[in-house]
């Protein structure tokens, strides 16, 4: 029994020390504590109250414990029992009613803010309206006002008010933007969640499904990219304009055949899977391979990323419901000639 104990206490030093360098670990993008918008900084404001309630609490027991350790500790020549105090009236009132007291100081904004940002507001003529669908394993982002329907990257004016109605076409997943606001399911059964977010910075904001939904739940991100009123109209006239097919008019034919069955550019193709229109203009291939448009680290030209992912999918994202393109048929050749005409289809805004 000594031996482990002495053991152990040689591995406690250790495990303070990873415990401090693991609590440092994390993506400084995927953040509560760096909120932008209304949403996000009540929720921080939230934590803050919370963690300073707790802190009082363990500075007064931590006095109090100290105190009374000091003060009633046992003289050299003390026998007696100390005079008890357990039934007094007083104490146990005191000591009942000051959690309670916190409990109300910590309930009262909370509830607050739970109505508050938990409001419908899709049927507000000043909002703009966004269903998203979770898919295994990429989001979908569709604007009913404008036609409009794109995939893994959601474009919104600074500013204004975004109405999301969510929904899976699937399994249970989780929309959630740290920076933005809170999580949201989509859930089964055909039901359907609503919520708000806004913000008032251009930028981009990275976005993920916080409930497991399979192989590749950790690969499922998304972006939010918040942009000007003026860029974000320009956005919308070109991804509504017409397809810009390749070139080549053997590979243009091979393109609609194995990839707009289920994918769509422009006016034509399918929308069983992410629409590819503007590809060459996104920050990411399949939410997670990086492309080089804001020289990330880590990061790979739109072509090179295309060619890995369409190469084999299922090495980039298990699990996924996309046929490999060598399966349908396709050569080494017309994959990296359809990674570059996806790399260069780009969207001016």
């Amino acid at each position: 029994m000594m031996k482990r104990w002495q053991a152990v206490k040689r591995l406690l030093p250790l495990l303070a020390v990873f415990s401090l360098l693991l609590s440092g670990c994390g993506r400084e993008d995927l953040s509560v504590l760096r909120p932008q918008g209304p949403v996000a900084e009540g929720q921080l404001d939230l934590i803050k109250l919370s963690i300073s309630i707790m802190v009082v609490v363990v500075i007064v027991v931590f006095a109090i414990a100290t105190y009374v350790l000091i003060k009633f500790r046992r003289k050299p020549d003390q026998n007696e029992v100390p005079e008890q105090v357990e039934g007094n009236f007083k104490l146990e009132i005191i000591w009942t009613a000051i959690p309670l007291l916190l409990v109300l100081v910590l309930a009262i904004p909370t509830i607050q803010k739970v109505f508050a940002y938990g409001e419908n507001d899709w049927n507000d003529k000043d909002a703009i309206q966004v269903k998203v669908t979770g898919h295994q394993f990429w989001w979908e982002f569709e604007y009913p006002q404008y036609g409009v329907k794109t995939a893994q990257e959601m474009l919104i004016p600074v500013d204004k008010k975004i109405a999301l109605e969510l929904k899976t076409a699937d399994v249970l997943h989780s929309f959630w933007v740290p920076s933005l606001a809170g999580k949201m399911d989509t859930n089964t059964e055909g039901s359907v969640n609503n919520m708000t977010i806004s913000t008032p910075n251009a930028g981009t904001y990275i976005g993920k499904c916080a409930e497991l939904c399979g192989p590749s739940h950790g690969f499922m991100e998304f972006r939010v990219k918040a942009v000007d009123q003026a860029s974000f109209d320009q956005w919308v006239e070109a991804t509504k304009a017409p397809a810009v097919l390749p070139e080549d008019t053997q590979l243009a034919e091979k393109f609609k055949t194995n990839c707009l069955s289920c994918h769509a550019v422009g006016d034509q193709g399918g929308f069983t899977g992410p629409n590819l229109t503007g590809m060459g203009s996104r920050e990411t291939v399949a939410g997670i391979l990086l492309n080089d448009t804001n020289g990330a680290k880590g990061s790979k030209p739109a072509k090179d990323n295309l060619v890995e992912w369409l190469s084999d999918p299922q090495a980039v994202k298990p699990g996924n419901l996309m046929p490999a393109p060598k399966d349908l048929g396709l050569s080494d050749q017309e994959i990296e000639q359809i990674a570059e005409y996806l790399a260069n289809y780009k969207l001016e805004y």
